[in-house]
């Protein structure tokens, strides 16, 4: 029976389930066919032995040795320390390379400027000794406004000797109401210029023109004394007997005495003429001894001037460039009363001191009792309601305020460098009421530029009656864009465009452009 089993198990060639039970093929007991049952069916029972597993290795840190190897090896190290020099040195002569950039690069040097450079004169005068009274109260309110210092005039009798200190002009009251008004601008930080212009300092002169020995130590005891009191210097005219050679060395030795920084006391020549002319008794130009020379935009003239009269004389300071004077500027002739805040402006923005003449539109106070310098146009018409007196009083104190503090903050207005500009412009015939076509003799558009670093100033000035539209093809290399800073009505606010840009008649207008690409 169990060996049919065994070959009808090799015949189907499977073991049975069954195989190891017993009663299936096997007896129990140790006989030898039990053993042999056993063996054989061993190799289908019991699975191969599993090789031993290596012993377990416990983690321990690698050596030098190990890690130099693992590394790359001691050459790798020396590698890694030379890059780490390389990126070090590199960085370094990048950092050396930049401050080189920026120290080498082309970029604008600040010119120190003495007090007499940047201030803003004012000149007035008063037609009543109570004048100075109510001078003195509006001393803060002059300030405010950015004047720096105060040129009076009439100060003194012509016809009066300098040895009578006391004898003042009869217009601007006594001599203790002068040393007030002294004291009073001391106080609102302005300082005080006499303009002593056709005053007879020097005293009776000899045939040969020159003082005498006792007029000489007369005028030098009167320069002394205003000097103590505080005054910054003195205005007088090229054809002054004082403005020769030897009175300026003179003046210039006691201002010495009294002159220390940011102190300095000055000498300013009023030119009356077209070309100033050489120190009296010198054959040479010596302006080391003139601080400041006035100049007059336009020329005296008994007529009002026309609007080509005053585009000319305009056009002729503008193309006309002393470097080795200061120029101050002032409006001098005798232009229409609408014509008046474009030469404010004009003298605003020019290289130099401006000389503003007293306006009872910057006034706050209508009654106070002050002559009008201004000789190129009436002040407020009295045809004007008092609304639209107040309305012109307000729009002139701000184009002046305006006009001052940009000077006095912007480099460009105080020191830049100033470049004509030919001008190119159309004028535009649709805003003409009369005619379609515009007047013939319509003078253009004035223009020129006070640049500064990466910062321009554009000013355009509209004698004209025409409106003109600005060409931008005129100066491809300005920016085309730029911000109002004034213009003569104080209605223009915000950014701008010079290819939409109309400029209207009587008008001015100051555009700040910027270049941030490169210095110019």
């Amino acid at each position: 029976m169990a060996q049919s089993d065994e070959e009808a198990a090799d015949e189907s060639g499977r073991m049975p389930l069954n195989a190891g039970g017993a009663g299936y093929g096997s007896v129990a007991g140790s006989g030898m066919s039990s053993r042999l049952s056993g063996s054989e069916s061993a190799n289908l029972l019991i699975p191969e032995p599993e090789p031993e597993p290596e012993p377990f290795q416990q983690w321990r840190p690698m050596t030098k040795d190990e890690l130099q190897v693992a590394a790359g090896g001691p050459g790798w190290r020396k590698v890694r320390c030379y890059l780490v020099m390389l990126f070090w040195m590199a960085w370094m002569a990048m950092l050396a390379t930049c401050i080189a950039v920026i120290t080498l690069s082309p970029r604008p040097v600040a010119t120190p400027l003495k007090w007499w450079q940047k201030s803003l004169f004012y000149q007035l005068q008063a037609e009543e000794s109570e004048g100075i009274d109510a001078l003195c109260e509006q001393l803060p309110y002059l300030r405010s406004l950015g004047i720096g210092a105060l040129i009076l005039e009439a100060l003194f009798d012509k016809k009066a000797s300098p040895l009578n200190l006391n004898a003042t002009g009869e217009g601007f009251g006594t001599l203790p109401q002068i040393l007030h008004l002294l004291s009073e601008s001391k106080k609102a930080d302005l300082k005080v210029v006499l303009n002593v212009c056709e005053v007879d300092l020097l005293g009776p002169q000899g045939v040969a023109g020159d003082a005498d020995e006792t007029s000489n130590l007369t005028a030098h005891h009167a320069l002394r004394f205003w000097l103590e009191q505080g005054v910054a210097g003195f205005a007088i005219c090229d054809t002054d007997a004082a403005y020769s050679e030897e009175t300026l060395l003179e003046w210039k030795g006691v201002f010495k005495e009294f002159s220390r920084e940011d102190e300095e006391r000055i000498v300013v020549v009023r030119q009356t003429g077209d070309v100033l002319p050489s120190l009296k008794n010198s054959s040479r130009h010596n302006v080391t001894l003139v601080d400041v020379v006035m100049r007059s935009i336009l020329p005296p003239s008994q007529h009002l001037l026309s609007p080509e009269e005053v585009a000319n004389s305009i056009e002729m300071h503008l193309q006309t460039r002393e470097e080795d004077i200061w120029p101050s500027w002032t409006v001098g002739g005798n232009a229409s009363h609408d014509l008046k805040k474009l030469l404010l402006v004009l003298i605003m923005t020019l290289p130099g001191s401006p000389a503003v003449q007293y306006d009872t539109d910057i006034d706050p106070r209508q009654n106070v009792s002050m002559k009008v310098g201004l000789s190129h146009g009436d002040t407020n018409n009295p045809s004007d309601t008092r609304s639209e007196k107040e309305k012109k009083q307000r729009s002139a104190v701000a184009l002046f305020t305006s006009l001052s503090h940009s000077r006095a903050r912007e480099e460009a207005l105080l020191f830049g460098s100033f470049t004509f500009l030919p001008f190119t412009a159309s004028i535009d015939s649709s805003s003409s009421s009369n005619s379609t076509l515009p007047s013939p003799s319509s003078p253009p558009i004035l223009a020129f530029l006070r640049s500064w670093g990466c910062v321009h100033f554009l000013v355009l000035l509209n004698v004209g009656s025409e409106v003109h539209s600005v060409d931008p093809s005129w100066a491809p290399s300005l920016p085309k864009a730029g911000v109002f800073v004034a213009n003569t009505r104080m209605d223009r606010l915000g950014s701008t465009t010079l290819d939409t840009l109309e400029v209207r008649p009587r008008e001015a207008i100051v555009i700040k452009l910027f270049e941030t690409e490169s210095y110019s």
